[in-house]
């Protein structure tokens, strides 16, 4: 694991939000509301929270032209990200 990976490891432990809405993406791709209902987050939380992860390369937004009904998934540095948090 490089200090990248550590690092972006730490960002998302340190919000229980982060890591849940991550976590959501893990097995499809989701829209914000799917992702409020399944994980119990409020969607301007979930919103937030998913431009956090964007910023940090970790998810990625399918439909970036559209304004209702975007779809989120994980990149592949998420899914290793979370491969890596999950091997602990």
């Amino acid at each position: 694991m490089n200090d990248d990976e550590k690092i972006n490891i730490q960002f998302i432990k340190m919000s229980k939000n982060r890591e849940k809405v991550l976590e959501s993406l893990k097995e499809e791709t989701l829209n914000p509301t799917e992702i409020s209902k399944k994980t119990k987050i409020h969607r301007n939380n979930v919103s937030r929270t998913l431009s956090q992860l964007r910023e940090k390369d970790l998810i990625r937004l399918l439909n970036p032209q559209t304004k209702r009904g975007r779809l989120y998934e994980l990149t592949e540095y998420g899914k290793r990200i979370l491969d890596l948090m999950n091997s602990k």
